[in-house]
């Protein structure tokens, strides 16, 4: 290995010291529900796990639907496909869209009793007549099973704090969001250069009330000076404890 090469961390470290706000993001939180050690070490220590393999195929069809969606809220009205589902909504323009779909931005909120200023990237917003917003997340997939929301609470867990952040920013917001599905069509004879996918719209009634709890156990995580005990579902952990059984000997 490069002897250069480090993981370690110098910025964007939590310090009990720092009296500026914190900045946690959406992903982070869902990091800590997995996993409160490997949070800890993350954001803590500045170690961080090891990157995943970039989603491209994935990102292209993401910035494929935002421009679609963006034809539509030029002209303030419904996606066919919006309306194929009984959903009586169109692409919601404000002129913050584009910093809340930047993941370096996103919506931004400062929770005053943590100091943490909580951080989300949507992939987009529709508006109802009324004037309820919807949070929505498109999902590009390939799978040959019936595509549901089932055994997905990171999906609802993410729904919910992009939700929670759009009501902290004043905004009055509808209580089902929808993902945006698209599942890759492997069955075809050929490719041809092209990928072919079904859409599904998939709906969520979300409840955001476990979020504060969430972000005071986040605090109390972060405060403290000993590192917390692994978790028996993370896979990270389980692959450190393995490793240590054979570099510790």
């Amino acid at each position: 290995m490069d002897s250069s090469y480090s993981s370690q961390r110098t910025r964007n470290l939590y310090s009990s010291a720092d009296t500026k706000p914190y900045k946690l993001s959406r992903s982070k939180i869902a990091d800590y529900l997995k996993c409160p050690r490997c949070f800890y070490i993350d954001r803590k220590c500045g170690t961080g796990q090891p990157p995943m393999f970039p989603y491209t195929l994935n990102n292209a069809v993401d910035a494929l639907l935002k421009k679609e969606f963006d034809i539509y809220r030029l002209e303030a009205k419904s996606h066919p496909l919006v309306l194929e589902h009984g959903i009586e909504a169109i692409p919601f323009a404000h002129p913050q869209l584009e910093d809340w779909r930047m993941n370096q931005r996103g919506i931004q909120y400062l929770h005053e009793p943590t100091n943490f200023i909580i951080t989300g990237a949507v992939d987009d917003v529709w508006i109802k007549q009324n004037g309820e917003l919807i949070i929505v997340d498109y999902k590009a997939t390939s799978s040959q099973e019936v595509v549901t929301l089932l055994n997905r609470k990171s999906y609802k867990d993410q729904m919910e704090i992009y939700q929670w952040l759009f009501r902290r920013n004043g905004f009055t917001v509808s209580d089902t969001g929808y993902f945006f599905y698209c599942n890759g069509d492997a069955q075809r004879e050929s490719f041809s250069g092209v990928l072919q996918f079904k859409i599904n719209i998939l709906p969520h009634v979300g409840n955001d009330n476990w979020i504060e709890s969430v972000l005071y156990k986040i605090k109390e995580c972060l405060a403290q000076e000993i590192i917390p005990p692994m978790t028996s579902t993370c896979d990270y952990c389980r692959y450190w404890h393995d490793v240590q059984k054979h570099v510790l000997k």
